[in-house]
């Protein structure tokens, strides 16, 4: 076993001035076992992301259908507007901190995530995050695709008046379908073009989608005279005693939506310039973006309870209301560009990164993407979108808190144990400083385990309303089960450091 943890100055770094690291030349690995074009570190010359890009990234990312509908999910749990937009404010700028600790290593070392995890699990190990977050980021591919296929199709509906009403196919009219499969093309032909092509993409994408949102409430303000009467309706929960049990699930709820992007943001941070354009552009571009986002969805659905006499929350079934074909038309390029704007950047980057982690000598980045096109497709998003219990409240909830864990985990390693500071090439090499356990890193499956199992142990369904008992999987964990992510941070966090903090403490002595 590998215990060193606080690696010794090596020939094969390269500091520059900013505090970036990269290999000398000559020193890159060559094992093909962990080791491809895309796992090795950016090169300081390629590492050019600026404030801009990263902020445009996160207001690409932010601007979806799902987005919009979160207002609305906390609206109907009881809230008034203004603690829903406060409860997605707050929650955001606590999944901010996550994203910067994580990001560090980014723009510093020039790595992915599944390299990151490689310090903390070793470098076997490192599979198994990589895998809980690629299967989060396939399924959620495969949903967003399915919801930006239907937001094409509802439009083109009203454009082509039988469009709807063709012969179904698998239950759904073959249209559908065509929508669906157009959609999914096009996203891995955009992505299957690298990174670069991304940054470029989400520059444009990221102020056309706001203009977007701003045009559908400047039309909804002026058909309604003035936004409706949505702003005045008290909360039903009130500020005391039936607030509070609603207010902490959402908030977990809430930070979970971008829980997975706090475990790869170094996927993206990799390109940045420097720490200061990672940390400012996710400062300015994260919670800023989505509580304004928030706002616009509030205002815009307040609009049309004015109009149509009930609110309605779908901005693309709101958008389908009107009978302008330009007005249809740029709804429907807006919707397409803020479905493909977040899904390529969160739900197929990481995975193309993570599969490589699996078998660098036969996957590449691309592979890797369209291999995670294909397994969001084999998943039948069509299906899980049917039945939001198995999907939401199931698989998702399970994960959410795991990923919670794995946060927990690379933020001890990096920050407390090792205090920013890796062995570069030891990230790629068997046998080496990260290598532990024949690749494992046991401390880290245990502290993963047992943070897992406090974070997701009481899982517990209502009567009818899912798979689990109504006491709870564990029904002394119960009590835990509504805070998943922050359970399984905080667990893995301090078990982590308590098992490493010994060895970290032998390797400086």
């Amino acid at each position: 076993m590998t215990e060193t943890v606080q690696p010794a100055p090596s020939s094969g770094w390269i500091n520059d001035s900013a505090g970036r690291v990269e290999l000398a030349p000559g020193a890159a690995p060559t094992d093909s076992r962990f080791v491809n074009d895309d796992l090795l570190p950016v090169p300081v010359a390629q590492r050019r992301w600026t404030t801009y890009n990263f902020a445009a990234l996160w207001v690409g990312m932010a601007h979806n259908i799902p987005s919009w509908l979160l207002a609305s999910g906390l609206v109907a749990l009881g809230m008034d507007w203004k603690q829903a937009v406060f409860t997605i404010a707050l929650a955001n700028l606590i999944v901010l901190a996550p994203m910067l600790l994580t990001g560090h290593a980014g723009p510093k070392y020039g790595i992915p995530f599944p390299v990151l995890a490689r310090a903390s699990f070793g470098l076997r190990g490192a599979n198994l995050p990589a895998l809980v977050r690629a299967g989060v980021a396939c399924a959620w591919f495969g949903i967003q695709t399915w919801i930006g296929g239907q937001g094409i199709f509802i439009l083109l509906g009203k454009i082509f008046g039988g469009w709807a009403k063709a012969a179904e196919v698998g239950g759904q009219p073959w249209t559908l379908w065509v929508c669906f499969v157009l959609f999914w093309v096009l996203e891995l032909a955009i992505i299957y073009r690298g990174m670069e092509t991304l940054r470029r993409f989400e520059n444009w994408a990221a102020p056309f989608v706001i203009v977007g949102a701003l045009v559908l409430l400047v039309w909804i303000t002026a058909k309604a005279g003035g936004l409706g009467p949505l702003l005045d309706q008290p909360s039903k929960l009130g500020w005391g005693a039936d607030f509070w049990p609603v207010f902490f699930p959402s908030l977990m709820g809430m930070i979970a939506f971008w829980s997975t992007l706090s475990l790869n943001i170094p996927d993206f941070t990799r390109f940045g310039a420097g720490q200061r354009a990672q940390i400012w552009g996710q400062s300015l571009g994260l919670p800023t973006t989505m509580t304004l986002f928030a706002l616009l969805s509030v205002f815009v659905t307040s609009g049309s309870q004015a109009v149509y006499g009930a609110a309605v929350w779908d901005p693309v079934a709101l958008a389908a209301k009107t009978d302008n074909v330009f007005g249809l038309l740029f709804a429907l390029v807006t919707v397409l560009i803020a479905t493909i704007s977040v899904n390529i950047a969160a739900n197929v980057v990481s995975p193309a990164y993570d599969l490589a982690n699996l078998a660098p000598k036969l996957i590449n980045f691309r592979r890797g993407a369209l291999i995670t096109g294909v397994v969001g497709v084999l998943i039948m998003p069509w299906k899980l979108t049917e039945t939001p219990e198995l999907y939401i409240f199931t698989w998702l909830g399970l994960v959410g808190g795991l990923l919670g864990t794995v946060a927990g985990i690379l933020i001890a390693d990096y920050w407390v144990i090792r205090r920013t500071v890796l062995d570069l090439a030891g990230l790629y090499a068997p046998g080496g400083r990260y290598w532990y356990t024949s690749g494992w890193n046991l401390r880290a499956v245990a502290a993963f385990a047992v943070g897992g199992v406090l974070a997701v142990g009481g899982s517990h369904s209502a009567e009818g309303k899912g798979p689990f008992p109504e006491e709870g999987l564990i029904p002394l964990l119960k009590p835990l089960a509504n805070y998943g992510w922050a359970v399984g941070l905080a667990a893995a966090l301090v078990l982590y450091v308590v098992l490493m903090l010994p060895v970290a403490r032998a390797a400086r002595h």
